[in-house]
Order: structure tokens, then sequence, then C-alpha cells
């Protein structure tokens, strides 16, 4: 479904990420890890489309991304660390409107926008404004505008980020929910979430590709956490990480905080 080959980007002189490859299977759920400044965001822009790359190729279900990127856009539901929402306007109203914006007209964006409201539990509050929810459901929002065309594919950029854990409990069944029924990629520094969701695993550090697995592949009797921190710290290789260029203030913003990216 996914293919990623020899994926590079630069900022300048800083390589942001460094020929990485890995592929995620249809309908498999893929956890996507590293460290802060690792490159994660980065190529989950590069993959939706929202960033080019400076080389490399990336395909989703044989489109690809550069030269295809409408198909692909079709195929992918994106939910940015942060939730694209208009805070002024109402739930239903924003649903609504993001579907007309990915090509669904008349009844049918209505149609699309309830069906939503259902799957990510927004009845309560589907008239109250989006800048009044709590961040658990901007997030179920967020997530809500994402599948509102129906993607194959799910990217999940921190979907749990800064959420109580009652509100992780429920964001965390949902996405399992929806992983049963798509190709989803799940980035998260919540090691647990992707050992419950995911299939698969694929580790980067320094943008590169420090490890990609199958979960049931990796060492009897050592966590997920521990060959996380053994390929993160070098030891799987014998050697620490080779320190990167320092990165300026507009980079590590990019990288680490990103941009709102619009519905």
């Amino acid at each position: 479904m996914i293919e990623v080959c020899d994926l590079s980007k630069s900022y300048g002189s800083v390589a942001a990420v460094d020929g990485i490859s890995f592929s995620v299977e249809s309908g498999k759920a893929l956890g996507f890890l590293g460290p802060n400044g690792a490159g994660k965001t980065t190529t989950m822009r590069i993959i939706t489309g929202f960033m080019p790359a400076s080389s490399g190729t990336v395909t989703v279900d044989g489109f690809d991304v550069f030269d295809d990127s409408f198909e692909v856009r079709r195929r992918i539901g994106y939910l940015p660390e942060h939730p694209p929402l208009y805070l002024e306007m109402a739930v239903r109203s924003y649903l609504v409107h993001v579907a007309r914006l990915k090509g669904i007209r008349g009844a049918a964006a209505r149609d699309a926008a309830d069906s939503v409201i259902v799957d990510c539990s927004l009845a309560k509050v589907a008239d109250r404004l989006c800048g009044h929810l709590s961040k658990g459901y901007r997030q179920r929002v967020g997530l809500a505008q994402a599948l509102i065309h129906k993607p194959e594919v799910l990217v999940l950029d921190e979907p749990t980020v800064g959420l109580d854990p009652a509100q992780i409990i429920e964001i965390r069944q949902l996405i399992r929910r929806l992983a049963a029924e798509r190709t989803v990629i799940l980035s998260t520094h919540i090691l647990p979430e992707v050992a419950q969701i995911c299939e698969k695993v694929v580790i980067i550090n320094e943008g590169r590709v420090a490890l990609e697995a199958d979960l049931s592949d990796l060492p009897a009797g050592r966590s997920l956490e521990e060959e996380y921190m053994r390929h993160v710290g070098g030891e799987a290789h014998g050697t620490a990480p080779a320190p990167r260029p320092a990165a300026t203030d507009e980079n590590t913003i990019l990288e680490d905080k990103g941009d709102k990216p619009g519905a």
C-alpha cells in the first residue's frame, strides 16, 4: 500500500530525513517511532503531500505522491499533531465544509459529516463551536476530518499528546477500531500504544531508519521499550549516533512543533 524509497529532505545544510526506506502493507498498522527531531513529522508530511522531498520516492496504492498528488490525497486521511480546526465554526458545519473541500457535494457532504460524527462519538458536541471543545473532543474532530472522505490510509501524528489519561484511553480505543479497517501510520512517543495497536514498527533516528520489523519478530523476552532504546541509543550497532548539524530555529519549529496545515 505505502512504499517509501530512499527518501531525503534537507533544510539548507541540515538533513532532516536522510535516505529512509520502509513499507506498509494494505490493512496493516505501522508504529512510526523516534526521538524528537528524528524526522518523523517531516516524513509524514511528505507521505501526505503537504511537503516536497529533496529526493527519493513515495507511492500510495501505486500512485506517486509527487506525480499523482491528487490521487494520493484522495486515499489518505491526515491528522497532524495540532488538528486543523476552524475554532469559530460549529463541529457539524466544519465537517460539512471539510467534506466539500475534499470534493463531496450537496447532500452527500452532510451525510458524510453525520457519518463521522457517529463514528467519532461527537453527537453531544456536534452543534458546539470547535473553539469551545476540550482537548479530547478537538482530537476527535481532527480524526473526523481525516476520515470524512473514507480514506484507505490514516496518518496520525501524536494523536494523544496533551490528553489526560481518560482521554488517552478513549482516543486509543477509537484508533484501534479504525486500524482494524484501514492502513494506519501512527507516530507517538507512547510505546504501549504501538504495542497494542500496530503489527509493525519503524524506528528512525538522526533522519535514518534504525529498525524496521514486525512486532512479532522482535527478540523473545525483550520489550518494545528496550528495543527502542537499543536502536535510538546506538547499542544495537555498537556505536552512539553521530551528532547532526545544529538546526536553525526555523528548522526546529518545522520538525518539532509544526505549522498548522489547512483542512
